[in-house]
């Protein structure tokens, strides 16, 4: 009697052992080229609104902690591609070549018996491997009528380049996925990168309404190191008419106003004849930006929503893991700035989000601190390929299920290499932890100090300051851990005088 009680229970045991095992997950990879947190509305935003790009937070999980190893374009494309620091993959700044023939997730997945595909901006030099698909944009690529490398030759393709690269993206989704395969799918945007040309749907928007400007906005750089100073990178004085898309209002007689409108067309009430200087000229310059660069976004985030709406309406989208990152911060007026490379908070931290059905909760939040260094880890996790144990980063599929495992790191390693370069910001390296930051220029012997808690906006280095000395020798001994955790080689490249011109470029030292 007892037996025949049991056989309904075993049945049902072994139904559930014959059951076919869950798929492996597909994985879109939406990237951006300079898109800042603070332009994303599920980060709190009070610039702009994202509604697209907060649908997969809010049926997902928003990182807070986001960290990037080197932030600048395509050294971050590298570390996401290796797993890999930047002395380690060779992409040290946006002048090298990548090597291609190195060991990188996408070929290990396609090993793996994915189906891997590449579409939008690549910014390496060389060409893609590890990819069954791939069309790139040439370099930077502009904004409208781009061309694209395809292998073996070369396209081009009239209309705007972000809602292109969206097309693309889909009609190789629609027509030329292998259904039968896991897909993993690169799609990849230009925007919001310099010089911010927005797409005919967004020419207007906030035309009529002043933008909040940062507390920083008038950073003298006072109580730091030197290189703060002596950067280009500044809206005040280094933003051209190319950037703005006009010229600042100035006073004008009868025939200078008629040579501008011949370039420019009718002057509207904005360029009454008016002659703006000091902060009121970098109030305009800043409005004139800022508008400029989140209509780029919001080009993005339509284009973001398209890919969802595909994602649903095939029905992939409760197996596909849609991943939303950036390769690094960007300065939107914060210390008077535009541009990146820093270790300060704006262009240090990417946002993150990530939405996996029935795996990742709806609507959560996750303060670890991550890095563009576990990318590629979490991608071969989430295919259920091992890693290798080459790779620097790790997993955040843990994450992803609402786990932290109890050894993530407590601290990260940045290092910036790119001097004499463009905007002339000064080498560095440094430790972040969870409230601390200690920064080296290497190359002046200078350091930086920052409490995170008492000074979020990193206008005051402590570093001289006798109540941080102890904090101050811990972070130094982290430092020189971390240095060697990662085997960084000191970096011994001959450096030299970097003079910024209006736009921020090098110029030699007379």
């Amino acid at each position: 009697m007892k037996l025949l009680k049991f056989i309904p229970f075993l049945l049902l045991v072994l139904a559930g052992c014959t059951q076919d095992p869950q798929p492996s997950p597909n994985i879109v990879f939406i990237f951006t080229d300079d898109h800042t947190a603070r332009a994303l509305s599920a980060y709190g935003s009070v610039v702009n609104k994202t509604p697209n790009l907060d649908r997969i937070a809010d049926e997902g999980m928003r990182f807070t902690q986001c960290l990037v190893t080197n932030s600048i374009c395509a050294p971050s494309r590298a570390v996401i591609l290796t797993g890999k620091h930047s002395h380690l993959n060779g992409q040290l700044t946006n002048g090298n070549r990548f090597d291609g023939a190195q060991q990188t997730f996408p070929k290990l997945l396609q090993a793996a018996g994915y189906q891997t595909s590449m579409i939008g901006k690549w910014h390496l030099q060389s060409e893609p491997t590890g990819f069954d698909y791939w069309q790139v944009l040439i370099g930077q690529g502009p904004y409208y009528n781009p061309r694209f490398l395809v292998p073996g030759d070369t396209v081009q393709i009239e209309g705007y380049t972000t809602n292109i690269i969206t097309d693309l993206a889909l009609n190789w989704l629609e027509t030329q996925r292998d259904p039968e395969k896991p897909f993993m799918l690169m799609y990849q945007h230009k925007a919001p990168h310099r010089e911010w040309h927005p797409g005919p749907d967004h020419f207007e928007l906030y035309a009529d309404e002043n933008i909040p400007e940062p507390a920083n906005l008038f950073d003298d750089y006072s109580n730091r190191a030197s290189p703060a100073a002596e950067q280009g990178m500044t809206i005040a004085r280094h933003l051209n008419v190319e950037d703005l898309k006009l010229a600042p209002p100035r006073s004008m007689n009868e025939e200078q106003a008629a040579e501008w409108e011949k370039v420019y067309g009718p002057r509207n009430d904005e360029f009454h004849e008016a002659n703006l200087e000091g902060d009121d000229l970098t109030r305009w310059k800043y409005q004139r930006y800022v508008k400029e660069y989140l209509r780029t976004v919001a080009g993005v985030d339509d284009n973001v929503g398209r890919m969802l709406d595909y994602l649903e309406e095939k029905n992939l989208d409760e197996n596909t893991v849609v991943i939303y990152s950036s390769d690094q911060g960007w300065y939107i007026g914060e210390h008077g700035w535009y541009d990146k490379r820093w270790m300060y908070e704006e262009s240090l931290v990417a946002p993150l989000l990530v939405r996996w059905p029935g795996n990742v909760q709806p609507g959560s939040v996750n303060h670890a601190m991550v890095s563009n260094l576990d990318f590629a880890a979490t991608f071969l996790d989430l295919a259920g390929v091992s890693i290798p144990g080459d790779m620097q980063g790790k997993s955040l599929k843990p994450l992803f299920l609402g786990e932290t495992p109890e050894d993530w790191r407590t601290s990260h390693y940045y290092q910036y290499y790119e001097y004499p370069g463009y905007h002339c910001v000064e080498r560095h390296y440094g430790v972040r932890t969870d409230r601390y930051k200690l920064i080296h220029f290497y190359n002046r012997e200078e350091w930086e100090l920052f409490d995170l808690e008492a000074d979020p906006m990193e206008m005051n280095s402590v570093y001289d300051d006798p109540a941080y000395s102890e904090t101050q020798t811990k972070l130094k001994e982290e430092l020189r851990r971390l240095r060697e955790f990662y085997a960084v080689p000191d970096d011994e490249r001959p450096t030299g005088p970097c003079i910024p011109n209006e736009r921020g470029a090098p110029t030699p030292r007379q």
